[in-house]
């Protein structure tokens, strides 16, 4: 059994936080601190991302157990879990497998339905990357500014870029999230449930959960409201992220 790299943060009741596809615990370190001041914050880098190790096997059920591993081996017995993108579906895919285990669950800008593969050209990107010989990231932002014209995005995704002596390397397994990549858009089992505490939060100009959706959502999750964020995309939390906090706050402690 492999561990998961984690951040570990502040004193309290423990609130896991998992990151989306090609993220790290890096992008939710700044608001990590936040929480801090009020829960024990945990944030992972899920398998084949950030620190945490590579492997052939990407899933769902393989991360929800990943999770299960992490707080057995960290003697968490029950924890707030917070997911955004990727991470909100192995958190949702965890709560209705390990119910006993989540206390409230925050769903960050992603549903429980499936989700047609939308990362082709990020990938192209990322692929014509010659690592090799590349000399900078700068290089590497503008080889990237063929395929991803968000400054955000290419920013978000060079963070992945690490340097091994004299040459470039991703520290994510990019092979083996591109070839699996289908099963991230996979959606959870129309007869799954979840009966606990549950917020899930859309970004207002973001088209992961729409209107139409709403009726899924509460078959599956009986206790749960749906909030929005007004102006901000699937990245909701980065955009507006006091907005985010104080949102997730008041829920976490008044419910």
């Amino acid at each position: 059994m492999q561990e998961l790299y984690f951040r570990e943060l502040g004193e309290g009741k423990p609130l896991i936080i998992l990151h989306g596809l090609l993220g790290t615990s890096d992008n939710w370190l700044t608001l990590g601190k936040k929480y801090a001041e009020h829960f024990k914050v945990y944030i992972l880098d899920q398998r084949n991302h950030g620190q945490s190790f590579h492997d052939d096997e990407f899933s769902y059920p393989a991360m929800a157990e990943d999770l299960l591993n992490f707080m057995n081996n960290h003697n968490i017995e029950k924890a707030h879990i917070l997911g955004h993108s990727m991470g909100g579906k192995v958190a949702m895919t965890f709560a209705t497998e390990h119910p006993n285990r989540v206390d409230k669950l925050i769903v960050a800008d992603i549903g429980p339905q499936s989700y047609p593969p939308h990362h082709t050209l990020i990938f192209k990107g990322l692929f014509s990357l010659d690592l090799p010989n590349l000399s900078s990231r700068k290089e590497a932002d503008e080889k990237l500014a063929e395929y991803i014209p968000e400054f955000g995005v290419r920013q978000f995704l060079l963070k992945n870029l690490a340097r091994n002596n004299d040459a470039f390397e991703w520290k994510m397994n990019l092979d083996v999230i591109a070839k699996e990549i289908d099963k991230v858009g996979l959606g959870l089992n129309h007869n799954a449930e979840y009966k606990g505490s549950t917020l899930f939060v859309r970004g207002g100009k973001s088209d992961y959960i729409k209107d139409s959706d709403l009726n899924l959502i509460h078959s599956i999750f009986k206790d749960s409201k749906i909030e929005t964020i007004e102006g901000v995309g699937h990245w909701l939390h980065a955009e507006k992220p006091e907005e985010f906090l104080n949102l997730t706050l008041d829920y976490l402690q008044n419910g």
